[in-house]
């Protein structure tokens, strides 16, 4: 997966297994079926499966202008881990 950013922030809303979600300068943190996260404009993050998990998620975002993420760069396996 890899950090991204939403101009208009995003909704997770986890509908099975567990995964992460992190927040850059943040430390990693284990998400789950029911959570909810909301993520305010242009934070850079990253969500996905634990590494012996699966997670499905809903995800909600809106655009601004015709921009709905700015992907940057790769969740190195050290940013992955370090949860």
């Amino acid at each position: 997966t890899n950090w991204h950013t939403h101009p208009k922030g995003q909704v997770l809303l986890v509908t099975e297994g567990e995964g992460l979600y992190q927040e850059k300068d943040r430390a990693a943190q284990n998400i789950k079926k029911g959570d909810v996260i909301i993520i305010p404009e242009n934070i850079e993050h990253w969500h996905g499966a634990g590494a012996e998990t699966k997670m499905v998620h809903i995800a909600i975002t809106n655009f601004k202008k015709d921009i709905q993420v700015t992907w940057l760069d790769p969740v190195s396996e050290a940013e992955y881990s370090s949860d």
